[in-house]
């Protein structure tokens, strides 16, 4: 089976379940009723990209060494764009990420953020005449930044097509438990939250 690749943007001060989540059940996500068992019969390929090679520091302090960089990787299907105090240095700064981001938009992958990621995808361009969700304390900041935006409070994933913005923290997992239904079914989605033991409810939150 050809493997989907998943791309996660780790960066200094990411928020530690905001991409561990996604990545649990990306990397966990298979084929349900299947003769073969995981991990043979895995959906997903997951990588954690970054701006370079070397090790990034979570919020908490974790030291994540990323599998490869903006530079060098594979060609993405998915690309998650996590939260964190550390989206604030990228969104001032760091406009050689933005455009990495925005490239992989016009490439069609589809991109999907968790939290505060949103105003990442937003500075980008991606979101732009769209609607979005962020994290309950962050919804303001992103209307009052992004006026061209249709921020949505009451939403825990907001599914436009191409892209795909969920709230804060936990809201990762529902987002990526998201994903693998759309694309897989949502047999595969029920069974990967199953095995992690997550209570997921698959009509609550997503549009």
């Amino acid at each position: 089976m050809t493997l989907t690749d998943v791309g996660i943007l780790i960066f200094d001060g990411v928020e530690v379940l905001h991409f561990c989540g996604p990545f649990e059940v990306f990397s966990l996500a298979s084929k349900p009723g299947d003769a073969d068992r995981y991990p043979d019969n895995a959906l997903f390929k997951v990588h954690t990209v970054a701006e370079n090679a070397a090790p990034i520091k979570t919020v908490g302090g974790m030291e994540v060494v990323p599998s490869c960089s903006i530079a060098d990787h594979p060609p993405f299907a998915i690309l998650v764009v996590p939260g964190g105090f550390g989206t604030r240095a990228i969104y001032r700064e760091k406009p050689d990420v933005l455009d990495w981001i925005a490239r992989q938009a016009e490439r069609g992958v589809i991109t999907t953020s968790v939290c505060t990621g949103a105003s990442l995808l937003a500075k980008a361009g991606l979101l732009r005449g769209k609607r979005a969700t962020t994290h309950w304390a962050s919804i303001d900041r992103l209307r009052e930044l992004h006026p061209e935006i249709t921020v949505l409070d009451d939403l825990r994933i907001v599914d436009e097509g191409a892209v795909v913005t969920s709230a804060g923290v936990s809201a990762g997992i529902d987002m990526a438990l998201h994903i693998v239904a759309r694309l897989h079914g949502a047999e595969a989605a029920v069974k990967t939250a199953r095995d992690m033991e997550y209570r997921w409810e698959p009509g609550e939150w997503s549009s």
